[in-house]
């Protein structure tokens, strides 16, 4: 029997398994690290009925065999993918996807990124990946940046700002993206937020319990405000019900005293009547 050479087999790419998930490095900063979170948290709360999505953060983006041998690509700081499925992740390789490529990227700049930010990665998004909108957000500076991708050259165009405050569109995601002051895990700052077509700000974890919590202390002191008016309301009506009583008994002695008196007239009518009666009775005697 003839044995068949296998060095024709195809040698099949190397899974999200077989490649490296995390370079040890920390990401840039406290604030990078929390606007990172709340950007992927919120999304996540918003869609969490929805199962036709994937929405990722600091994970590496892998989409050629050449990449990966030469290692030389960190993925996006947020990304999300439509027409796909939401299942845990360790990185997001094209070729086990489908060929599916996020359709919006988010990256955080910091000193030591901006370059290739504003450089490589964007010419990467572009030209191979074709991520539809990219986005490039200081933490430090709150300076937010939108690009929408021209499919016929391959290409960003700036967008323009949607109001006064400087939203973006997210056209991919039939939201906005804005910079909003608030608070977030102890941290004070603008934060890059989601906006849903109602200019509502998509609520992290920490916003929906106080709502939650806000909401409860109204229902309590509704529930407190109706005890007491229905205290009152039960007192007004043992109020109500003694003032009947004592009408009652105030009409109960008005009406035994005139029977008594109707009595007492009766029988001084009938005793007159009967000194009348003896008084005639004697004057016509012998």
């Amino acid at each position: 029997m003839i044995q068949k050479s296998r060095s024709h087999v195809p040698v099949p790419p190397p899974g999200a398994k077989d490649l490296p998930y995390d370079d040890g490095e920390p990401i840039e900063s406290e604030r990078h690290v929390k606007q990172m979170t709340l950007l992927t948290q919120s999304l996540s709360l918003a869609w969490k009925d929805r199962q036709d999505f994937y929405v990722g953060g600091n994970m590496f983006l892998y989409f050629s065999e050449l990449q990966t041998k030469k290692n030389d690509f960190r993925g996006p700081d947020v990304f999300v993918v439509l027409d796909t499925v939401k299942k845990e992740r360790l990185s997001w390789v094209v070729w086990e996807e489908g060929g599916r490529t996020p359709d919006v990227v988010i990256e955080l700049l910091s000193e030591s990124t901006e370059d290739v930010d504003r450089g490589e990665k964007m010419q990467v998004y572009a030209r191979v990946l074709m991520v539809g909108e990219y986005y490039l957000f200081d933490p430090w500076t709150g300076v937010l940046e939108g690009y929408a991708l021209d499919r016929a050259s391959r290409t960003y165009r700036r967008m323009e700002a949607l109001d006064e405050r400087g939203a973006l569109p997210c056209e991919q995601l039939g939201l906005r993206l804005g910079v909003v002051p608030g608070r977030y895990h102890d941290l004070e700052m603008g934060f890059l937020r989601w906006i849903d077509q109602d200019s509502r700000v998509l609520p992290t974890g920490e916003e929906l319990a106080a709502a939650a919590s806000a909401r409860a202390e109204q229902e309590s002191a509704r529930a407190e405000q109706e005890s007491a008016r229905a205290e009152q309301e039960s007192a007004r009506a043992e109020q109500e019900s003694a003032r009947a009583e004592q009408e009652s008994a105030r009409a109960d002695h008005e009406t035994t005293l005139r029977r008594e008196a109707e009595l007492r007239s009766a029988e001084l009518e009938r005793r007159i009547a009967e000194l009348e009666g003896k008084k005639a009775a004697g004057g016509v005697g012998p």
